[in-house]
This record gives structure tokens, C-alpha cells and sequence, in this order.
């Protein structure tokens, strides 16, 4: 990542997160303290209104902007597929906002002959997704997670044998083309992963299972990741 990137990246990170050591930047960007200070430095001789407290971190002057988004043709690249790939590969209503974000983006380009055009782009990812019943699926397992609400479902194993689970979703992700549900399972009283396309039914559950009180997202991408390697 090019210097420039960085201190509008930093510049920011301040804006959003103010106060944050060095230390705490650092961890953030990447980089060492010492080139935290640099950057600082930079900043400031550059007339960006930063500064820092003693035992309490660096600021930005109340009421700083930045000026108008700026954005290269290879970071629209990168909003543009990932706004598609939201699009066609969730549910209904993310792909609504994913759609509405782009909109806003392209308003906020100072220069709107800056946006890659439908013709121009080169990387696509198919729409024929929204067609199938998973697409309807999406939709319900995401309100799920975000109303921490449990859900009754019947699944079927790649083995071939039929269950009916109740579980406490936690999170969506996507592998090798795949939509799987990591929850937690209250038949197998332990974390399970549930392919999206392998559930046959599925509805709000009205009945709250007792949790035990370590299940979460993560603790559930701990193991994971342990299991990964």
C-alpha cells in the first residue's frame, strides 16, 4: 500500500475511532509504532489538525473533514464486485442495500466519469443465484442472527439421513461456493456447521433452549480456525 493510502487511512481511522495510541494505530495499519509517529509528523506537515494527549492518544480537531471521497479505478473495481457479489449471493434485502450503498458512492465521486461503467466491467458474478430457494433462505437465517433468535429446521446430511435441529445461529459464511450456517446445536450439544442448501424447512423457533453461556461467534471462529491447521 502506497504512503499517501496510509495516512488517509490513519486520518480515517482517527475520525471514526478517536482517541487511539500509537500502539493502538499501529496494530491497526500494520506497521510499526516509529512509523506511526512518522506518519503523524507527515500529517501535521500537511496541515491535517492532529494531535496527541499524553496517556491518551492522538485527535483530530473537532469538526474535521476530509474532502471529497477520492477513489482509483482499482478500489471501484473492488466496491463493484463486492457490491455484486452481495447482490446476487445473499438475500433480498442486504442486496437492496447493497445495491442503495453503490448509489450513494457513485453520488459522493466528485468526478462521476470516474465510475466504471456496466460495459467496462470485466469481473461479474452470475445473477441465476436469486432463483433458488436458498436465496429465500438467506434472508430468514440473517434476521435469525441479528435478533439472536433460535431456529427449528430440518436438514438433510450428505449421508442422506434426515433430522430435525433446533439451533442458535451465530454467523453466515460463504466456502467454495457454498452458504454454511456455523450455530450451535442443541441436539448435538456442541457447534455445528449446516449447509444453507442442505435444509429443507425451516422456521422461528418460539421455544429458547438453555445456552450455556461460552457459545459464541467467537469462541465458534477459535475453534475454527484451531481446526484449520
Amino acid at each position: 500500500m502506497r504512503k499517501s493510502d496510509r495516512l488517509f487511512q490513519l486520518t480515517n481511522i482517527l475520525r471514526k475511532h478517536q482517541p487511539l495510541t500509537a500502539l493502538q494505530l499501529a496494530e491497526m495499519l500494520m506497521v510499526s509504532e516509529r512509523t506511526i509517529y512518522r506518519y503523524v509528523d507527515d500529517l501535521s506537515a500537511s496541515g491535517i489538525p492532529i494531535y496527541g494527549e499524553p496517556g491518551i492518544g492522538y485527535r483530530l480537531v473537532e469538526g474535521f473533514e476530509l474532502p471529497p471521497l477520492q477513489l482509483s479505478r482499482e478500489e471501484l473495481e473492488a466496491l463493484i464486485t463486492g457490491v455484486s457479489f452481495t447482490a446476487s449471493l445473499t438475500g433480498k434485502n442486504l442486496a437492496a442495500s447493497a445495491h442503495s450503498l453503490l448509489a450513494k458512492i457513485e453520488a459522493a465521486l466528485p468526478n462521476s466519469s470516474d465510475m466504471i461503467s456496466n460495459e467496462e466491467r470485466v469481473i461479474r458474478v452470475p445473477t441465476i443465484y436469486r432463483e433458488a430457494k436458498i436465496y429465500q433462505l438467506w434472508g430468514k437465517v440473517h434476521s435469525a442472527i441479528e435478533s439472536k433468535c433460535w431456529l427449528t429446521l430440518t436438514y438433510n446430511s450428505l449421508s442422506g439421513a434426515e433430522t430435525v435441529r433446533s439451533v442458535f445461529p451465530l454467523g453466515l459464511f460463504y466456502w467454495g461456493g457454498k452458504w454454511t450456517l456455523g450455530c450451535w446445536c442443541d441436539l448435538r450439544k456442541a457447534y455445528r456447521d449446516l449447509r444453507l442448501d442442505r435444509i429443507t424447512e425451516l422456521e422461528s423457533s418460539e421455544r429458547i433452549a438453555e445456552l450455556p453461556e461460552h457459545v459464541c461467534l467467537h469462541e465458534y471462529m477459535e475453534i475454527k480456525s484451531s481446526q484449520a491447521y
